[in-house]
């Protein structure tokens, strides 16, 4: 079985608040809306597309965010 393991790179978590998400879902869109979820609430670096394992199902989604900066106010 092959993991889907990519390094993480010591400046995207390097400060307390600073988050490298993994995102694996079953098509590109759900992946994509999910991330869109992320980049709404918090200071978010996106992908552009998603990725596919040959012989894992679904596809996978790296983003990076900033838990500091908040953009939308807690009800």
């Amino acid at each position: 079985m092959v993991l889907y393991v990519n390094p993480i790179n010591e400046t995207h978590v390097r400060e307390p608040g600073l988050v490298v998400v993994d995102i694996a879902a079953a098509d590109e869109a759900t992946a994509l809306a999910f991330q869109q979820m992320l980049a709404g609430r918090w200071a978010t670096a996106t992908a552009e597309r998603t990725t596919r394992d040959p012989g894992q199902p679904g596809v996978r989604l790296r983003c990076y965010l900033d838990l500091r900066q908040e953009l939308t106010t807690r009800s």
